[in-house]
């Protein structure tokens, strides 16, 4: 018992200087998160593009077998691709870049 009393009261101890980095700390995430928001933003633009061009052999496949809900299958694909599109853009506009 003495000794898990001894071990919480280092541990106790030794979680605030730990976290204790203040200012420096959250300067130091936030050029860190920065420099990951153009390459993640670009990622999601390309995905959409692989998307938009996977949806439209799809769609133009159902097109010349003769199925009758094209129309939808051609507005599920473009909402995802649209989508998609927006959320690269916005991720760029909300961090700043």
């Amino acid at each position: 018992m003495k000794k898990l009393l001894a071990m919480l009261v280092l541990v106790v101890l030794a979680v605030p200087s730990s976290f204790a980095q203040g200012a420096g700390g959250i300067d130091a995430g936030a050029s860190e998160l920065q420099t990951y928001i153009d390459p993640v933003g670009n990622l999601i633009l390309v995905i959409g593009a692989i998307v938009g061009l996977i949806g439209g052999v799809r769609v133009y496949i159902k097109w010349n077998s003769g199925d009758q809900d094209t129309q939808k299958a051609v507005m599920g694909w473009m909402g995802s691709c649209v989508f998609l599109m927006v959320v690269g853009v916005v991720i760029k506009a909300f961090f700043g870049l």
